[in-house]
Formats: structure tokens, sequence, C-alpha cells
């Protein structure tokens, strides 16, 4: 035999992790694991436990409470009474984090060993990607948190946060969400995954080892009724979740009209792209670690393969080939590839998926690998031939199965990778530079990586769009979703004087017939419903009438906006920002006569309402300056290659416009929206409406696209709800003080849209640049390209 014969006839021996360490730590702890709360373990309120046990083997690992409503109950107490000082450490947080740092490091053997005998996945993934990333998540904090008082301006710790986390990625994601949080002064209650709590559990032991004030961080184990406990607590500030979409959706529904700040990063079902130009051997095994990374258990798995037609058989083959030579056994081998499913009801649902989905047709392959007799173990399986609707192509199956399709050209893998109510991340391979950056701008989501997958670290954010949820996890992103915008400054809090009173006036008969009309589409147009409402000035004269929009006319705006959304976003922000200078122009040209409109409609002075016009007139000059400035930025990720931080519009967005300032409020809120590259339905004053259906003039006149601006009148009890709950709208702003923030947010689950419903309503509008940032960051979001280096 030659020597390039034995290389191929070479095979890996077992090279077995000992277990030695993680039994001795169940055992010194009797293999029973109480809560950890305000710095010390307690039992359980109700003494019920149950079971985790190691999914390879099928064997019990240790017992551990069941939380109770009781247990959260105290778990916040306990966060609550520690977080005003905690809060007031500053930048002395950083030494708490550095210490539960360098404390991982020197544990890290004993927690690599610890999340693969509770989560099943091989041994060289946790030893290798999983306890380095999160002693990096609270070194990269530790650093952040003594930049946070400079660095994040007017803005503050929500105070208590609760995280509930997943069990494909127990460490990992325990360091995602208590990291920042801590950083950025708020305390946390934690709830580990049911299935995957001993890491949470060793995590505990750190906190008290590296000193940390009692209550900071405060463990509550349990199942699924834990978490939503969790979630209802009244005294919780902020929740962060990972998840699955449909408990992402319940939680948003859980917190409406909360005042809760939530970061949800749910399913996936994300594209890998390969065009022919691609280097397929690199392809290949950047494939393998794609979607058999942690037995497929990933959110952001490229589970759905698109292989340009040109390459597609050869690209197939080589990837069987390669499917064939997996390892798929004991997690604790350092040989394996491929380790066991965290649990039966995973590989139930994984099975019964996979059943389903092959009814509709497609070509299977299954790794010719052996499976272990006993555990949780399902074989690497690709799936080819699949129509884009297939149940395969679209639902997470959160296993080590691949299903794929080809494309023909460009375009035609946008419109596949897109083909999803998911959007988390996406992987294309090319040695195209210009066609790599030219999809990874065109697809929706909040990752691309380009000739790699799978990167991640804690100086970039990642999260998602639609329904893979809002929010980002690490980095600046991922900081500012830990804080909120600080209490209202002393100008927004100060009586408005005679901007407006609540009074009824008595309305009299006019001769005045005049229905002022809605815009949509770049087209003045009735309401649908054919229902008006009188206007009256102040002194209770009518002055005319405003359509009443209805769930049609929503449809109709919305359908609109979208349809100018592609042109409107790809415009450069230079093209943008002509244009709003132009409105700008426009409007100051008409100041006298909006201003004796808005006198008219609210008895103000003429000096109060000419300032309205004016200051209008500036905040528009203001955000179309913005609109080719609030730029992206590069990462400093531990690579070779750059990390690019893409602003991105975030579709259309409806905006219910503030009750008082009829001009300036609904100027303030547009403006930035279509300066960031929005389109967007407005529901203007319903108040004081004709002073919106007079600016729709000024739009006409102003060469801006048909359907970036649309204006829906009406009561916001009927046209607010079809707007907040519309599936082809992407964010939701709410400025009038309604009292609808429940049913707004609860009607945004449907595709959990972002929402904004502003606290601070009534502010005073003329003061709004101190807060500027908000409304860009809000009118954006942060897609991270990630391009190596190198041959």
């Amino acid at each position: 035999m030659n020597i390039q014969a034995r290389f191929k006839a070479m095979d890996f021996g077992p090279a077995p992790e000992s277990a030695k360490p993680a039994e001795e730590w169940l055992e010194k702890n009797g293999r029973r694991f109480n809560h950890f709360i305000n710095g010390k373990f307690c039992r359980g309120k109700t003494g019920r436990r149950f079971e985790t046990v190691n999914p390879a083997t099928g064997t019990a690992l240790a017992a551990v409470c069941q939380g109770s409503k009781g247990d959260i109950e105290v778990a916040v107490k306990a966060a609550r009474a520690a977080q005003r000082k905690w809060e007031g450490l500053f930048a002395g947080r950083s030494r708490y984090l550095y210490a539960l740092s360098r404390l991982i490091q020197k544990y890290s053997r004993l927690f690599a060993i610890i999340e693969t005998l509770d989560n099943g996945k091989p041994i060289r993934e946790s030893r290798d990607i999983d306890v380095p990333l999160a002693a990096r998540h609270f070194l990269y904090h530790a650093g952040a948190a003594s930049l946070t008082l400079s660095e994040l301006e007017r803005r503050v710790p929500y105070g208590v946060c609760g995280a509930i986390i997943p069990w494909n990625f127990p460490l990992l994601m325990l360091a995602w969400k208590i990291a920042p949080a801590i950083a950025t002064g708020n305390t946390v209650v934690l709830k580990p995954a049911e299935y995957t709590p001993l890491s949470a559990m060793l995590f505990s032991e750190l906190c008290r080892e590296a000193e940390l004030p009692p209550g900071v961080v405060n463990i509550v184990t349990g199942d699924g009724r834990t978490g939503e406990l969790l979630v209802r607590h009244p005294g919780v500030d902020k929740i962060a979740f990972t998840g699955s979409t449909t408990v992402g959706r319940r939680i948003r529904k859980l917190t409406a009209g909360k005042r809760v700040g939530l970061t949800l990063e749910l399913g996936g079902k994300s594209p890998y792209i390969v065009f022919e130009d691609a280097d397929i051997d690199s392809a290949v095994e950047g494939l393998v670690d794609a979607i058999w990374l942690n037995q497929g258990e990933v959110c952001c798995a490229g589970s759905r393969l698109l292989v340009q037609e040109g390459i597609a058989d050869r690209f197939h083959s080589k990837l069987k080939a390669r499917m064939d030579r997996l390892r798929v056994g004991d997690p604790l081998d350092k040989c394996i590839d491929i380790g066991a499913v965290v649990d039966p009801a995973q590989l139930k649902r994984i099975t019964d998926l996979v059943s389903d989905g092959t009814c509709e047709g497609g070509d299977v392959h299954v790794a010719k690998v052996s499976l272990p007799g006993t555990g949780c173990y399902y074989p690497p399986t690709l799936i080819t031939g699949l129509s884009p609707s297939s149940v395969l192509m679209q639902e997470e199956i959160f296993g080590p199965v691949l299903a794929g399709t080809t494309f023909r050209t460009p375009d035609e893998a946008v419109a596949l990778a897109n083909n999803s109510r998911y959007g988390l991340a996406g992987t294309l391979w090319t040695e195209n530079i210009s066609l790599a950056m030219d999809i990874a701008k065109r697809l929706v989501c909040g990752v691309v990586w380009v000739n790699t997958t799978n990167m991640f670290d804690a100086a970039v954010g990642f999260g998602g769009r639609r329904e893979s949820g809002f929010g980002r996890e690490g980095g600046w992103e991922g900081l500012y979703n830990y804080t909120r915008p600080e209490d209202p400054p002393q100008y927004m809090k100060r009586p408005l004087g005679n901007i407006d009173d609540d009074r009824e006036p008595a309305r009299t008969v006019s001769p005045l017939d005049r229905t002022a009309k809605m815009y949509i589409g770049g087209r003045q147009v009735r309401p649908d419903g054919g229902n008006s409402s009188p206007v009256c000035k102040f002194n209770g004269k009518v002055m005319g009438h405003f359509g009443l929009g209805n769930r049609k006319d929503i449809r109709n705006a919305v359908e609109a906006a979208r349809k100018s959304f592609p042109a409107w976003a790809s415009r450069s922000g230079y093209n943008r920002s002509q244009i709003i200078y132009y409105i700008a122009e426009n409007l100051a040209a008409r100041d006298m006569e909006l201003a004796d409109r808005i006198g008219d409609l609210t008895g103000r002075d003429y000096d109060s309402t000419i300032d309205e016009v004016k200051s209008s007139v500036d905040r528009l000059i203001y955000y179309a300056a913005w609109a080719d400035k609030f730029d992206g930025a590069v990462h400093d990720a531990p690579m070779n290659g750059f990390v690019l931080a893409v602003k991105e519009p975030i579709g259309v967005i409806g905006i219910l416009c503030p009750l008082l300032f009829p001009l300036l409020g609904l100027v303030s809120v547009m403006a930035p929206a279509i300066a960031m590259g929005n389109c967007c339905v407005l529901v203007p004053s319903e108040r004081y409406p004709l002073v919106a259906t007079d600016f729709c003039q000024v739009l006409d006149t102003s060469d801006l696209p048909p359907g970036v601006v649309n204006i829906v009148t009406g009561l916001y009890e009927s046209v607010a709800p079809p707007l907040a709950g519309h599936d082809d709208v992407d964010a939701f702003w709410a400025f009038a003080a309604t009292n609808c923030a429940k049913t707004f947010e609860a009607e945004s689950a449907g595709n959990l849209k972002r929402t904004w419903i502003d606290e601070f309503e009534p502010r005073d509008w003329r003061n709004q640049l101190t807060d500027y940032t908000e409304f860009l960051r809000q009118s954006t979001d942060t897609k991270n390209i990630w391009i190596p280096c190198g041959e």
C-alpha cells in the first residue's frame, strides 16, 4: 500500500474526554441543585423537583427545583433591592465582569464537560466554541461597563431584567443575556432551559466566588411555566428571550401594554447560497458547520441549501460523500462530529417533520453512518429537489436535516432566500466580491456570512428580522437594548402653556362644506367607507370635514408603501436628503397659510403657530442632513477580515402621530423614517387632521415618489389597531396618549413587528432634537456582514 492509499484508509481512533470532573462536581452537590437567589442557594417554595437527563445515554444527571410563583417573587424582590446600588457602581461593575470572565476560563474544562453531558453536543464544540465565547462576552462587557456612562448618554438601565434562555447553547446564551444586562447597571433573574440547567448552576457558584453583590444575578430553574411567571411578574422591567417563535409571540402578547423592554431572538430558516464560481470544497466544509453544528439545533443553522444549477450535481455529489464520512456517537469522544439530540421529545419532532415533508417529494439522502444503540440520535439527512413552499423549506426543523433546491440567477437566489417568514441569518459563497455584497444587501436578515459561516463575537450584534424577532445581542447594538432613554428632562415635563386644552367646544352649524381627502400612493383619495366627521374651530364653528378611514384604507395605504419601499430604500442617502430639503422649501413657502390653519383649529396666537411651522421646516432640514450621515461601522472582531455593520431601513412603518402639534408632531416622526429609507403610513392628529391634509399638497409638489408617505385620517381607535396588526407593516410607532398600548402591542404579535410606544407623550415636540438618535435608531436595523480575508 502506497502512502496516498494509507492516508485514504486512515480513520480517527476514539479520543474520549473523561467525565470525572463533572461527576465529582455533581456528587459534591448531592446531584441536587437549588435556586440561586440573593447570593444564596434556596430550596424551592413548593419542594417540587425534576431531573435533567444525559441525552446520549438516557441516564439522570441531577435533580433541580421547579420554580414557582413564590420563587419568582423572591428573586425579583432581591434583584430590585440590589439594582439601585449596582447601577451606582458605574465603572466599578467592570471588575466583577472581568472576574467572571477569568473564572469561566479557570473552570473551562468543567464547563465543557457539563455542557456536553447536559446537552448532548460534541465536547469539541463545547470546549472550542461555547466556553471561550462565553468568557469573551464577559470580558468584552467588562470593558463596556467602563464606557456606558460616556458612550450611552441620556440612557439608563431598565432595572430588573428577566432572561429566559434555550437549551441549545446553555452557557453561551447565559453569557449573552447576563453580561450586557449587568454591564449596563441592570440586575437579572435568569430562567435556564429545563433540559439544560446545569451550566447555570455552575455559573451561580462562580458568582459567589467572584463576590458579586447579592441580588445582582439570580437564577430560578423550572420549565415553561416558570418562564411565564417571570414574564408576567409586574416587577420585571425588561424581558430578554431566546427561543421559539411560538413562545416569542406569546411573550409579546403577555407583555403588551406593560411598558416592558423586550428583546426577542427567535427561530430561523436560514439560506445557504452557493454560486457557480464558489470554491466548492470550501463551501461543502462550510455547510457541514452551518447545518450539522450542534446536531443542527441552532437557530441560525443554514438549513435551506440553494445551489446554482450549473454546479448542483457536482456540489450534491461532494456533499453526500462528505456526509457519509461524518462521525455520530458519544459526545464526549473528541473525534465525534455529531452528538445526541437534546431530548426524546425533540427527536420525535424532527422525525415527524421529516416524515411529513418527504410526502411532498424530494430526493432523500441519509448519511451512511452508524448510530449508537441508546440515546437520542438522528442521522445527518439531505433532502433535495424540494419546492420553495415545501414544509421542509419553510419550517424550522431544529435538527441535522438539510433541505435544498436550485436557482438559475442571482435575482432568483434572493427571491428564494427571502421566501420565508424568518429573517435571522444567511450565508453565501462566491469568489465575486461585488456579487457577494450585492446579495448581502438584499437578503432580509440580521447577519450575513460571506465565504464563512456561524461566526460570532461579543463585539458584533446578533439578531433577526421578521418572525426571527427584534433587538440585538452583542456589541453596542446589544447594549442599547439593555438601556432605555432617561426619564423626560425638565423641558419635557414643563407645562405646555397655551399649546392646547381639553375643552370640548359646542359645535355650531356652518354652511361650509369641505371634506378633506386622504393621501395614499401619491394621490388624494376619498375614504373607502364614505364616512366623514366634522372639524371645528377652537370656537366651535365647523371648518369642514375629514374622512374616517377604515381597515380597507389602511390596507390600501400599506400596499402603496410596500410597493414603493424597494425603490426608495435603494436610493442614496444623498438623493433622499435632496427630496426632504425640497419638502422643507415648499413648506416654508406656505408658512403663513399653515400657521393660520393651525391657529383656526387650536385658538393659539399667530406667534405660536408660525413658530410651529418654522420649527417643522427646521426639523425637515435637520433630518435631511442626517440622511447620508447616520451610517454604520466596521466591528473589530477577532478574525482576519471585516465585519461591516450596515444600517438598513426597517421597511414599512405605521405611525400614530401626536395629538398636539398637528404639523410639527407629524413632521418630526415622518422625517427620520423617510430619511433612513423607510416608507410610512401616518395617522395624523384626530383632533386637527386638516393640517395634515393641507400638508399633502406640499408633498405633492416636492418630487416625493408616490407611496413613500401615506396619510390616512380617522379616529385613533378605529384606524390604529388594524395598522398595528397588519402583517405587511414592519414597525409600529404610537405618539398619541390613547391608553391603547396594550392593544397595539398585542396586535403587533402577528408578525412580531417592532413597536415604539412613546412614554413621554404629551411631549413638547419643539425640543425633539435632544433625543434625535433614538428616532434614527428606531428607523433602522443593523445588518452585520462577515467577510474573511486571505486565501
